[in-house]
């Protein structure tokens, strides 16, 4: 908002020239969802806690001490980040551009899907939610418009293409229905993944902020004609705008993992994760980084996939690979310490983000 109230006024007051470039819009973006956050944290959760009176519901199948430790603890924490997100990417992006609209549309209608699903948790006492394929139904139409949207607004050279990391002058054409249905699985598959994480305290949120900060840089580079041309990067118009929103995610990642800290104040909930993971789906498609997502967001694919072995493996033979899946409740029955598990984890997710980084470079 900020930037089309006020840019075209820069010739009339220099300061506010400082509005045209992306990277003080995202700094402002940050800070605004970090302060929003510090600001309406504590009351939104008194809000939720007074409305759930006995907070999430435990799975009765999962680590023992969370039905201590945990009981009690509300959940749908992930209005937090969406709403302000939302605010500090509706006052500093740009608003005319499509990209910023179509991600904020992905991340805000998963993010409905999952506060149904909280919803029903907590008022039915039931751990499991809306139904599994209904959810999907959802999140595949969601994902299928929103990839549509993104291709209509993609350089026709880059159009139903995806690029291969590593290769500066790869891409393969996939055509409408490859492009859209690879589209769908990075998108969805992006917003389970991070679910499938959201189990300990602080341990989905920290490689969130991680992811995000990586591909706000990615989004800006591609978006930069001289930075694509250096880097042999596949240039997409307006896509660097994304910057301003991905860091928006940022602070307010941080400012609910303020709150989301061992031991958590509130839970973010499937409102939350879902919403995030194909917010960052979304971004991967649109700046042509899909490959480069399951680099970086390695740890939410070994999560998933943790969870695909466990379940393939007792149907196939009847024996577990994993003491209990996801990955890190595997790690609890093995006695590690909840913060132990969450630290070393966000520890391979920051090595992980690193590697992801580099392939802007190795080409």
């Amino acid at each position: 908002m900020f930037y089309n109230l006020l840019s075209p006024l820069a010739d009339l007051f220099g300061p506010f020239n400082l509005f045209r470039y992306i990277t003080f819009r995202s700094i402002a973006a940050f800070l605004t969802a970090l302060v929003l956050s510090f600001l309406i944290g504590g009351a939104l959760i008194r809000w939720l806690r007074s409305k759930q009176k006995q907070g999430q519901p435990i799975r009765n199948d999962g680590p023992a001490s969370h039905l201590m430790t945990k009981k009690g603890t509300p959940t749908m924490g992930g209005l937090l980040i969406l709403i302000t997100l939302t605010i500090a990417t509706l006052l500093w992006a740009d608003l005319t551009n499509r990209y910023v609209w179509i991600v904020l549309g992905v991340m805000l209608t998963f993010g409905a899907v999952g506060f149904w699903d909280d919803y029903l948790k907590v008022t039915k006492r039931n751990p499991k939610g809306v139904p599994g394929k209904i959810k999907l139904f959802f999140s595949v139409l969601v994902a299928a418009v929103a990839a549509w949207l993104i291709a209509q607004g993609s350089p026709p050279a880059l159009r139903y293409m995806m690029a291969v990391p590593f290769l500066k002058d790869v891409l393969l054409p996939l055509g409408i229905i490859g492009f859209l249905g690879f589209s769908v699985v990075v998108m969805v598959g992006a917003s389970n993944s991070v679910n499938l994480t959201d189990g300990l305290d602080g341990l989905a949120i920290g490689p969130v902020i991680m992811a995000s900060a990586v591909f706000g840089l990615i989004s800006y580079v591609v978006g930069n004609t001289v930075l694509t041309n250096y880097l042999y990067l596949h240039h997409i118009p307006r896509a660097g705008e994304l910057a301003v929103l991905l860091s928006a995610l940022v602070g307010a990642g941080l400012g609910f993992l303020w709150f989301n800290a061992p031991p958590a104040m509130v839970f973010m909930g499937d409102t939350g994760s879902l919403a995030i993971g194909g917010a960052l789906g979304a971004v991967a498609v649109v700046t042509k980084h899909e490959i480069v997502l399951a680099i970086v967001g390695g740890l939410f694919v070994l999560e998933t996939v943790s969870v695909i072995v466990q379940v393939l493996s007792y149907k196939w033979t009847g024996r577990r690979v994993f003491r209990m899946a996801p990955l890190h409740h595997h790690f609890e029955q093995k006695g590690w310490a909840e913060p132990t598990i969450v630290f070393r984890f966000w520890i391979i997710a920051a090595i992980l983000a690193m590697a992801g980084l580099a392939t802007l470079k190795l080409r």
